[in-house]
């Protein structure tokens, strides 16, 4: 799900809006590059003692600093999004964790054609540590995952591995974080300056093309089987619009009590309103969503200022939310706002 690294964090408990769209597996947030990665350059903000291609790098982490000794050949990325993180960076994983599931190769329709050779898929929730041993691997990512501490001490039995970072359990990673993280462990910490500054830059015009959007309420909401919700400051999604100039809906952050959502029952659904509602349905049709009388009651659905994700690309690039996927869903979300949003 999913970031500003600037934002501040309250400790959160187990998502549970995307459980749908994971296979039930409780995983909340929802989940971009060049492919050189030979230019040399200065330290990255996560590992402040490696230059560029110098190794070991250091990162730091939940579990205390992890040293990378040399330029990692055989990484497995299992944190969601991680291995579109590798690929924008240049890299080229042997395994790789498909949480949304995408099938195929594991990533999302912006990240087509970047692999050389298809990764082994790995289980999400529960990896499978006898297939990643036997991968060989000499690094591995989990830097979008649960923070778990018997997941990081089996996985780091078989190789280096780059967990969470501090604060970051339960999937609160920023793109941004992500990013500067996996780039150092890398050995590219400049190569993933530069990519998030590229990215920066196209929210900041996008923000500029669309000044409707500054101080515009807004809330990212979604259904699935088992009823309604709401994402709250912290998550990747709400960072996302939050850098357009929209402000996360004040009814919504009142309720918020440490998780990545707040259910919604159908008696409450005015909680839906704002100047802007974005609705996913997650395991379900969009009809489900639409044809719902108490839905389209919610006074910014009657007027017009609400829109649903029913293109499968548009809602999963929306919760990879990794330096891959954001520039996708900027190029397609913003023109869809903005036809929603009043003037």
């Amino acid at each position: 799900m999913g970031m500003n690294a600037s934002v501040s964090r309250r400790p959160r408990r187990t998502p549970v809006l995307m459980a749908g769209a994971v296979a039930a597996l409780l995983v909340g947030v929802s989940a971009c590059g060049s492919s050189d990665d030979s230019s040399s350059g200065t330290s990255g903000s996560a590992s402040p003692a490696a230059s560029e291609g110098a190794f070991p790098a250091k990162v730091a982490t939940k579990f205390g600093e992890v040293t990378v000794d040399k330029q990692p050949k055989r990484i497995v990325a299992l944190g969601w999004g991680d291995a579109e993180t590798v690929l924008a960076l240049g890299g080229q994983p042997v395994g790789a964790s498909d949480w949304l599931p995408f099938g195929g190769e594991g990533v999302g329709p912006w990240a087509k054609g970047m692999y050389d050779k298809a990764p082994e898929l790995i289980g999400t929730m529960e990896p499978e540590f006898e297939k990643i041993a036997s991968l060989q691997p000499d690094l591995i990512l989990d830097t979008k995952s649960s923070g778990d501490q018997t997941r990081y001490d089996t996985l780091k039995k078989i190789a280096p591995t780059v967990g969470v970072p501090k604060g970051g359990d339960q999937y609160t990673i920023s793109w941004e974080q992500q990013t500067t993280m996996i780039a150092a462990a890398m050995g590219v910490p400049e190569k993933g300056k530069e990519l998030i500054e590229e990215t920066s830059k196209k929210f900041e015009a996008a923000a500029k093309a669309h000044p409707e959007f500054k101080d515009a309420t807004i809330v990212l909401g979604s259904r699935t089987s088992e009823g309604y919700g709401a994402y709250v400051g912290g998550t990747g999604r709400v960072n996302f619009v939050e850098r357009l100039g929209f402000k996360n809906s004040p009814a919504v952050e009142a309720k918020a009590s440490g998780g990545f959502s707040i259910p919604i029952s159908k008696e409450n659904l005015e909680l839906l309103d704002a100047d802007l509602t974005v609705m996913t349905p997650i395991g379900i049709p969009a009809t489900d969503i639409s044809n719902d009388p108490l839905y389209k009651a919610v006074p910014s659905v009657k007027a017009g200022n609400a829109l649903i994700f029913e293109d499968q690309d548009i809602a999963q690039a929306f919760a990879t939310d990794s330096v891959l996927s954001v520039p996708y869903a900027l190029e397609k979300v913003v023109p869809l706002f903005a036809e929603k949003v009043k003037k």
